[in-house]
C-alpha cells in the first residue's frame, strides 16, 4: 500500500540566499523554526509570493 507524504516530510522552502545574507532574524539562513518544528521562509528577509509582495528590509 502506498501512502502520501506525514506532515513535517516536506522539503523546507528555497530561499533567496542574497536577500538572507545580512538578516539578523535568520542567521543568514533565509528560514526559520516555527514552534511546531517546521520550516518557513524568513518573514524578515524572504518576499510573500502569494502576497505579491517584495524584499521586507
Amino acid at each position: 500500500m502506498v501512502h502520501g507524504p506525514r506532515p513535517g516530510q516536506f522539503p523546507p522552502p528555497h530561499p533567496d540566499l542574497d536577500l538572507a545574507r545580512d538578516c539578523e532574524r535568520c542567521l543568514g539562513w533565509g528560514t526559520v523554526v516555527t514552534p511546531d518544528g517546521d520550516h518557513e521562509l524568513c518573514p524578515g528577509c524572504q518576499p510573500d509570493p502569494a502576497a505579491g509582495e517584495g524584499p521586507r528590509h
